[in-house]
């Protein structure tokens, strides 16, 4: 694995918008694109025939969404225009598609502050059409005077590597796009794009002031060790078989026998599949067995915290692809394709030396956890490098050093991207005596990013103030158990709006003046 993600040492040639209060300006090396096209009708009647998909020069088979188009993963919906800040003024924005096989935008308010806010999206499954995604704070962006970019990243799947590298291109040449100079540059992304955020700041120290992620993979591969947990835990305390292919093809053959032995997991946990879905969604009334399970996976995900009864019983409620007929948790088994991701040379996940528990008493069900132990299968890490060759980046290693501040927000029912990834980064930090430069902040909801903008721009804005007064703002202290398993803990930060959170259940709700 090697030790810092490095560039692609290929050259960038840009086609680029720039549309700045309805007027269309061009400045491109190589011609007219149909992105500038779209762009340039952002003020007409939109018509998604305005928006051209292009073949990738770079990556076989994958197409490139338009980048002046808004575009949901199925259908184009709207031009990507300027929008107005809270004075009425219009930002400018440029779209286009580099030699590196990404697409990309950037938007540079009226007013900027000189502050550019690098955006990496998360996880897109492995389609073969590759789009951008707006920021959620886009509107807080621009009010703020923050500009924004962002890049499609060359192909889908669970690449981190591509999206460092791709990111850093787009950084690298925002000057030439835009022809402005930032002054300070802040890395933040969602779900993968956390890992992306993560590995960036380390990969090129020096480059960035600070880094929010939000939902992220902040502590990389292990994400798929919880998730290889999760389905071991279920087999050996059911007294299930279970393989663990170690190809891609040997995982992908190996899936419909998978969703059956699942099935035959189900009645002893406690799963119930719903006829009228044809067994596409479920209900859950645990039996011992199964909160044991859960109690395995509550552990793994972050420890004991208040709300998990509910974020079981969600993530329990409906499958995964290619398990569609298994609950969530099953379908992210990394035996199902061969823990490769893809594209690695060999699996990410192992538990050689894992210990599973169902509490956070060492003692309390010890001759449980020692008979689970043992009944568990085992399988060792074997990947070492990416059987890709578009970037020899994507295996990006995490190592938490990244000498900035880094703050970041998580919810603590969220059970495909866990509290423990910030647990671990948290501790990795802690361990290169970097402790003080991340602050985590505990959101009570159970999906998977579902923040509120107040949530995320509360936290932009602290640590904005943190990367410019240097006083750490304040966070959970996510590393002590005690605290995690409060009834009150996650409350500070939490939007109490009514509702903004409706499928998060605590037995202990938040006082009203819990949020800084």
């Amino acid at each position: 694995m090697p030790a810092r993600p490095r560039p692609r040492p290929r050259p960038r040639r840009l086609v680029v918008a720039l549309v700045s209060g309805g007027v269309l300006v061009l400045g491109s090396l190589a011609g007219l694109s149909g992105s500038a096209r779209a762009a340039g009708a952002a003020g007409a009647a939109f018509s998604p025939s305005t928006c051209v998909t292009t073949p990738s020069t770079v990556v076989p088979d994958v197409q490139i969404a338009d980048p002046a188009c808004e575009f949901n993963g199925a259908a184009y919906t709207g031009p990507f225009s300027p929008i107005a800040n809270g004075s009425g003024q219009l930002s400018r924005v440029w779209t286009g598609i580099a030699d590196d096989g990404a697409s990309y935008r950037i938007e540079v308010p009226p007013n900027w502050n000189g502050t550019l806010v690098m955006f990496a999206h998360g996880y897109r499954g492995t389609g073969n059409e590759v789009w951008i995604d707006d920021p959620q704070l886009r509107q807080y962006f621009v009010d703020n005077g923050f500009a924004w970019a962002a890049s499609s990243y060359a192909m889908n799947g669970y690449d981190p590597g591509d999206g460092v590298v791709d990111t850093h291109d787009l950084l690298e040449a925002f000057p030439s796009i835009t022809g402005l100079r930032s002054r300070q540059v802040i890395m933040s992304g969602l779900s993968m794009g956390g890992e992306v955020t993560t590995a960036e700041i380390e990969a090129y120290k020096g480059d960035f002031a600070g880094a929010m992620p939000y939902c992220g993979v902040l502590a990389g591969n292990n994400l798929f060790n919880y998730y290889l947990g999760a389905n071991v835990t279920a087999a050996g305390l059911t007294g299930t078989t279970i393989s663990y292919p170690t190809t891609l093809a040997a995982g992908e053959a190996y899936a419909p026998a998978y969703q059956s032995t699942v099935q035959s997991e189900l009645p002893a946990l406690g799963i119930t599949p719903d006829a009228a879905t044809g067994g596409q969604t479920f209900t859950t009334d645990l039996t011992k067995t199964g909160t044991l399970w859960a109690d395995t996976v509550e552990q793994l995900s972050g420890g004991t915290r208040p709300g998990f009864a509910s974020a079981i019983d969600y993530w329990d409620s409906f499958g995964f692809a290619p398990l569609t007929q298994a609950p969530f948790l099953f379908g992210v088994y990394p035996g199902l394709n061969g823990g490769t991701l893809g594209f690695a040379n060999g699996s990410v996940a192992g538990n050689e030396r894992t210990f599973y528990t169902f509490s956070d008493d060492p003692l309390i069900d010890l001759p449980q956890e020692v008979a689970l132990n043992r009944a568990v299968l085992r399988t060792p890490v074997t990947a070492t490098s990416s059987a890709d060759a578009l970037s020899p980046a994507e295996l990006p290693a995490i190592h938490g050093d990244p000498g900035i501040p880094v703050l970041s927000v998580h919810g603590i029912g969220d059970l495909f991207v866990p509290l423990a990834m910030d647990q671990q980064y948290d501790a990795m930090m802690v361990a290169h005596g970097e402790g003080g430069l991340f602050v985590d902040r505990a959101i009570r909801e159970v999906t998977h990013c579902g923040y509120t903008t107040s949530e995320l721009s509360s936290a932009f804005s602290a640590l904005v103030s943190w990367i410019h007064t240097g006083k750490r703002p304040a966070g959970d202290n996510i590393l002590n158990p005690k605290a995690v398993a409060s009834p009150l803990f996650g409350c500070q930060f939490t939007d109490p709006t009514p509702d903004a959170h409706p499928e998060f259940k605590a037995t202990v709700p938040c006082p009203p003046s819990t949020r800084d």
